[in-house]
Formats: C-alpha cells, sequence, structure tokens
C-alpha cells in the first residue's frame, strides 16, 4: 500500500518512517509539511494511505481533507491530541494515534486497514436479549450481553455503545445497528439514539409532547422526540 506522511514536524516524519520500516507492506511515496505540500502531492502521487497530523500552520488536517474529492485515500491521524478523537471518526479514518506513537499500536491500526479493505458485509441475523456479542474498538474487543447494553449513540459512521463503565466506538452505523437489535428491548429514541427500554430508571415530561429518559448505569438523560415518544406511550401504555 502507498503512503504520504503529512507533518509539519521533521522529527515526526522521521519516526514515523523508522516504524513504518517494520512494515514492508506500507511504501512511502513522500512527506509533506503543510496541507498544501500535501494536496500537490496527493492529486499527483495518489496515495492509498495518508498518515495526517491535524494542527499543522495554516491549514488543519480536517481542512485538507474537506478539499479532496476525486481520489481520497485511506486515514490515519496521528497527532499529539486527543480532543479530535471523535471528530476524526466522523471523517470516517481507519484510527487515531497519538505522539509518541507506540509501536504496537500502528501495528493495531495497519491490521485494522487491512481487514477494511476486506471487510465482509455486515451481518444481518437478528439478535436476541440473551445473545452475546462481540464489541471491538480500535484497540480492544469486548464479548457482552445485548442486554447489558444500555444506549447506543450515532457518530457518523461508527456508533458509541454504552455498557457497564464502558463506552466504544465500534465502526457500524446506527441504522445497522437498530436492524439486529431486539425490539422487544431497544427503542430509537431519536435521529441519533436508541435506548435499552430495560434501563430506563423515570421518565419525565419534555418540551412539545416528548419525553426525558433517565437511564440507570450512567449519566445519560435521553430526549425521545414527540414523534417517538407518542409511538412509545401508544407501545407502553396500559
Amino acid at each position: 500500500m502507498t503512503a504520504l506522511i503529512i507533518d509539519d514536524e521533521r522529527p515526526a516524519r522521521v519516526e514515523l518512517r523508522r516504524l513504518l520500516a517494520a512494515h514492508p507492506e506500507i511504501e512511502v511515496l513522500a512527506e509533506a509539511e503543510n496541507a498544501t505540500v500535501a494536496l500537490a502531492h496527493i492529486q499527483s502521487l495518489r496515495p492509498e494511505l495518508i498518515f495526517l497530523d491535524i494542527q499543522m500552520p495554516g491549514q488543519t488536517g480536517f481542512d485538507l481533507l474537506n478539499q479532496l474529492s476525486a481520489h481520497v485515500p485511506q486515514v490515519i491521524f496521528t497527532t499529539a491530541y486527543d480532543q479530535h478523537a471523535v471528530r476524526a471518526f466522523e471523517v470516517n479514518a481507519v484510527d487515531y494515534l497519538l505522539k509518541p506513537i507506540d509501536p504496537a499500536r500502528l501495528a493495531s491500526s495497519l491490521r485494522r486497514l487491512k481487514t477494511s479493505e476486506s471487510e465482509t458485509p455486515e451481518p444481518s441475523t437478528p439478535l436476541a436479549a440473551s445473545d452475546r456479542v462481540l464489541l471491538r474498538s480500535s484497540d480492544r474487543t469486548w464479548f457482552v450481553p445485548v442486554a447489558s447494553i444500555r444506549l447506543l449513540e450515532s457518530v457518523g459512521n461508527y456508533t458509541r455503545v454504552a455498557f457497564d463503565d464502558q463506552q466504544p466506538l465500534i465502526h457500524r452505523t446506527l441504522n445497522a445497528l437498530e436492524a439486529r437489535l431486539p425490539a422487544s428491548h431497544f427503542f430509537r429514541a431519536n435521529r441519533g439514539q436508541i435506548i435499552n427500554l430495560r434501563w430506563i430508571e423515570h421518565l419525565e415530561d419534555y418540551f412539545a409532547g416528548g419525553l426525558c429518559a433517565k437511564l440507570r448505569g450512567g449519566q445519560e438523560k435521553i430526549e425521545i422526540s414527540r414523534r417517538r415518544a407518542q409511538e412509545f406511550r401508544a407501545r407502553s401504555s396500559l
């Protein structure tokens, strides 16, 4: 796979090249110290993958991605700041690596890249509340009971899944997950959230005929939109 390293700090580019030497399947075509140079390289070299810093002089890494149209490579973010992680996954990044980059995390990212290239279609078999499911984030896997999931929230093409004290981001859309979840337990509260009805602690009336649900086991207060609240009342009332 051909790659481009984009980072305004030369030592960071040198270090990433050193780490990538252990992965001969990645061919680094060039480096860029800012978004302008990177855009020219992407248009001329058409790399399949870019290692992209976020905070750079002039335009940010996100600004660069907004300019891409004809050729959009896979993206692994490399940054010293963790506050941009959610936005990074909203633009379908393969992974988000914090500097100094750990060799094991880099290897995990590259494995994830291979998986995404050969990804099979999303499973469609309906789940039962008694089933257990694999939840895989960028660097960890859980095997949890479906019934223990209290909340699912859309984050672009990813979904944040809340269970116990964990909230991993998994590479599945909320709509895809809704199709598999048991309707006896899970309810689409609004466009971006699905709640487990068994985890509702109490309900309050909300603006314009909606409802607000407080869930056990977390601090979440979930707005149930007016249209969905009407369906909820019809479904749940005696």
